[in-house]
């Protein structure tokens, strides 16, 4: 698979013979909303096997060998050249698709309302495919312990006929906010646990939940013990029923660091319990605060880099936003900013006429746009901010990434997988 950024005068006929591809594969491969208006920036997905690599001034092909992990002497083979052969910048050197490794993929979906949204049924049916785990959002607990489920429609048969397993995420919420008083109950009055527990199972058994996810947050810092405890108890609960048990866990760059949102998650309790966790690296760039990359990489990578110093990498499953923002200016307290996918981001770029910037730190596409006398700057996902997201699952040895939320268009994405890994199934 090629990636490749929309340079000033390209088209598509012209892109398409530089890859050997067609443009009628490029615009199904990217679902171009804006095949007769690219964007310059605009990156776009090749669906070719290997990819390209155009030599760059003090390139040799031991030097492009080491970048790419393949020997001098395949690339010299493969591209019919001399091993010692001097390369003029720009010349074009075909690299053969690497050997992949077997990675999990899980994606939330989350109806609202008294209806599930036909977007959202198409959206789990296209993603399926490339998904370990699908897992409607949520299940909430009440304060004596029973349920309360969300809308499941098809979620279950679309599961079992993609092989996923089907993950039951419970979390601590009150009319939509995180409680710390419902954690405390939950995790302190035995009586009212052993209910909830009871309430899992005979619920995860009714519709052939395997996976029990705790989304447990803003818990009081008092009640981190007790929430190792409670794992510890379900978890035992849970391998007599043959289930795997999957935590949510707060972005933390060390043990002691202070906060609410952080301070009750125990990355070393929970490595050693849960058999896989999800550590939420994303919303640094949120709706109500200023502009800014959603996931910027560097911050991703802080993250992670202390998360693999208390939790065993092969349980580490990256946390990943579908979706970008797009913020008026100037920012203003109290504000929020609107939520878009990374092809409505592409379509306002090009309705606005504006160039696609890229973030080379944050590792993310950005613009700005006028509107209605209004300045906004839009962060959004692309091809590049990905793959360099799953160069990081490489690098780190994670065991795979975890999507929030379905229903927001990014086929680049979904393309970029299987590209880079084999889909672990474990669903029959």
């Amino acid at each position: 698979m090629q990636i490749h950024v929309v340079k000033p005068n390209e088209s598509l006929t012209t892109i398409a013979r530089t890859y050997h591809s067609t443009t009628q594969d490029i615009v199904e491969a990217n679902d171009l909303p804006n095949p007769n208006n690219l964007v310059i920036g605009q990156s776009l997905v090749i669906p070719i096997i290997g990819h390209f690599y155009f030599v760059q001034p003090g390139d040799s092909l031991l030097s492009i060998s080491r970048k790419v992990g393949v020997s001098a002497q395949e690339l010299a083979t493969i591209n019919r050249l001399n091993v010692n052969q001097h390369l003029n910048v720009g010349f074009r050197l075909y690299i053969p698709q690497g050997k992949k490794r077997n990675a999990e993929f899980n994606a939330y979906v989350e109806p609202r309302g008294t209806t599930v949204a036909p977007v959202l049924e198409t959206s789990a049916r296209e993603a399926a495919p490339y998904l370990t785990y699908l897992a409607p959002f949520s299940f909430q607990v009440r304060r004596d312990g029973t349920l309360k489920a969300p809308l499941l429609n098809n979620f279950p048969a679309i599961a079992k006929a993609n092989r996923n397993v089907l993950m039951m995420v419970i979390n601590n919420q009150e009319n939509d906010q995180f409680s710390d008083e419902l954690g405390r109950i939950l995790l302190n009055n035995m009586a009212i646990q052993d209910k909830f527990l009871n309430n899992i199972v005979s619920t995860a058994n009714k519709y052939g939940f395997r996976d029990i996810h705790f989304d447990f947050e803003f818990l009081r810092p008092a009640d981190r013990e007790a929430y190792n405890r409670f794992l510890r108890k379900a978890k035992q609960r849970f391998k007599s029923q043959g289930w795997l048990m999957s935590t949510a866990l707060a972005p933390k760059t060390s043990a002691t660091q202070k906060g609410k949102w952080y301070e009750g998650h125990d990355y070393k309790a929970h490595g050693e319990i849960a058999d896989f966790v999800v550590i939420m690296t994303y919303e640094w760039g949120y709706s109500g605060g200023p502009a800014m990359a959603v996931s910027p990489i560097d911050q991703v990578r802080r993250v992670l880099e202390y998360a693999v110093t208390e939790i065993p990498s092969n349980k580490i499953m990256m946390g990943q936003n579908l979706y970008g923002y797009d913020w008026t200016l100037p920012f203003v307290q109290g504000s929020v900013a609107k939520a878009v996918s990374p092809q409505q981001a592409i379509q306002l770029a090009a309705s606005h006429h504006v160039p696609i910037q890229y973030d080379t730190k944050a590792q993310a596409p950005f613009f700005k746009y006028s509107s209605a006398g209004k300045q906004h700057e839009v962060w959004f996902e692309d091809a590049r901010s990905i793959q360099a997201k799953f160069n990081l699952i490489k690098e780190l040895n994670l065991r795979g990434m975890s999507y929030w939320k379905l229903g927001l268009a990014f086929p680049q994405n979904w393309l970029l997988i299987v590209d880079n890994f084999t889909v672990t199934k474990h669903g029959s």
